[in-house]
């Protein structure tokens, strides 16, 4: 809508995960280069975890957008699901041909997913699943993920898993009935927010690349976007999006701390009325607690 407004080729806040936009941030490079390892690796898991909307999707979607040419990957998006299920997906993920009578049986399965990863390994090509959102895993899936990196050679693993998912996930695999699952963890990250500077950094990226020739928002209101969103890449995105909204309305070419704000609350959906409200009643209670305090200490 404001695009051509403020000298843009396309929408610079989508909160789909497009590959073309991930910002380099260093935590960022790193969670990626990480990945790459991870589907490269001779077996084992690998961690990928961070709160929701600090990048973890967009990650992952720019791993296949550069897909290694001997690397074959499975992508599970749902992971809540059966182990039969779960096998089903990968099949279906790695193009292995299932017969009905296979399809409710896990040992068969098992097997034909067997005969694909040495298939794969005779033709020099590794193979790897990746699990989004597996902090939602049921702990009998896990364990038939860590059978399934049983399966081996003389020389080498031939299956590599890696895990992605909110700080949940840490705490799953932290279990007492897990621990044969996170022993086999070979490496882990973990997506912070964006700083400040990266923030701003964030935000000028997303701008060039849907073709912005010039400054939008002030460095205030940079700042202002940062103290709102806590350095999230969703919600900045949100927020952003809804400013230039905001300024596009008002026939203001450049956005400031104020639109920013007032963006913030149409996103939280608390007017700054309710949240001044909030913070007096909060007061008022702790000046009572404190006089109740002095009595009785009197």
């Amino acid at each position: 809508m404001y695009e051509a407004f403020f000298g843009l080729a396309e929408p610079p806040f989508s909160i789909t995960p497009d590959p073309r936009y991930l910002f380099p941030s260093s935590r960022h490079t790193e969670a990626l280069g990480h990945l790459f390892y991870g589907v490269s690796a001779a077996g084992g898991f690998i961690q990928l975890t961070g709160e929701v909307g600090t990048g973890k999707t967009t990650v992952v979607r720019s791993l296949l957008a550069r897909e290694p040419a001997d690397v074959d990957i499975a992508l599970v998006l749902n992971p809540r699901v059966t182990v039969t299920e779960f096998l089903q997906t990968l099949c279906e993920e790695l193009a292995v041909p299932v017969t009905e009578a296979q399809k409710t049986s896990v040992k068969s399965l098992v097997d034909v997913l067997t005969a694909r990863l040495l298939e794969a390994h005779a033709a020099g090509r590794r193979v790897a699943v990746l699990i989004d959102e597996a902090h939602l895993l049921e702990r009998d899936v896990l364990e038939e993920v860590r059978l399934l990196t049983n399966l081996e050679t003389s020389t080498r693993k031939l299956l590599q898993i890696i895990l992605i998912g909110q700080p949940e996930l840490r705490d799953l695999l932290a279990r007492e009935d897990l621990r044969q699952v996170a022993q086999r963890i070979t490496g882990r990250l973990h997506l912070d927010p964006l700083a400040a500077t990266e923030t701003a950094a964030y935000v000028r990226h997303r701008l060039r690349v849907a073709g912005a020739t010039r400054e939008i928002f002030s460095p205030a209101a940079l700042r202002e976007l940062h103290r709102q969103s806590g350095g999230l890449p969703r919600l900045i995105n949100v927020i952003a999006d809804r400013a230039m909204l905001g300024a596009f309305a008002r026939d203001r070419h450049e956005i400031s701390a104020a639109l920013v704000r007032e963006a913030a609350t149409e996103v939280s959906g608390v007017s700054s009325g309710s949240r001044l409200w909030v913070w007096t009643a909060l007061a008022v209670c702790l000046l009572v607690l404190a006089a109740g305090a002095w009595r009785f200490w009197r």
